[in-house]
């Protein structure tokens, strides 16, 4: 009966030593696998930080200015082009071109539609025609 105690506990010992190695090598493998997700997302900020570094000296204003003295005939704001909002014209009136070319071919009278049967009481209607 005591052997049997005795293998018995022997038998969980080594059970219980086997499931805490098991879990020191899964915690290890998570640890490694944190690690290398910790060194992506170090690769992917010194991606931005290098994109950042870039748009900024993609975006100088002295590069900007000479591409459009380049590049365009553009030419730099007077002073005299700067106005008040009440010196600007009044916006022009809409013109409706579809109407007007329909009125010169004559055809802005109403014309005859056909009316809905079903809305006057006019016709046969499905139930009647049985």
């Amino acid at each position: 009966m005591w052997r049997l105690l005795n293998l018995l506990a022997i038998t969980i010992l080594v059970a219980s030593a086997g499931y805490a190695y098991s879990v020191k090598y899964e915690t290890i493998l998570f640890a490694e696998q944190i690690l290398k997700t910790k060194h992506q997302i170090a690769d992917v900020q010194d991606q931005i930080a290098r994109m950042h570094a870039e748009w900024a000296l993609l975006t100088r204003p002295e590069r900007l200015q000479a591409l459009a003295e380049k590049h365009t005939s553009l030419r730099a704001l007077a002073l005299n082009q700067i106005v008040q909002i009440g010196d600007l014209p009044k916006a022009a009136p809409k013109v409706d071109t579809i109407g007007r070319k329909l009125e010169s071919l004559g055809l802005s009278e109403p014309t005859n539609t056909p009316q809905d049967r079903h809305a006057t009481g006019s016709g046969a209607t499905p139930s009647s025609a049985r």
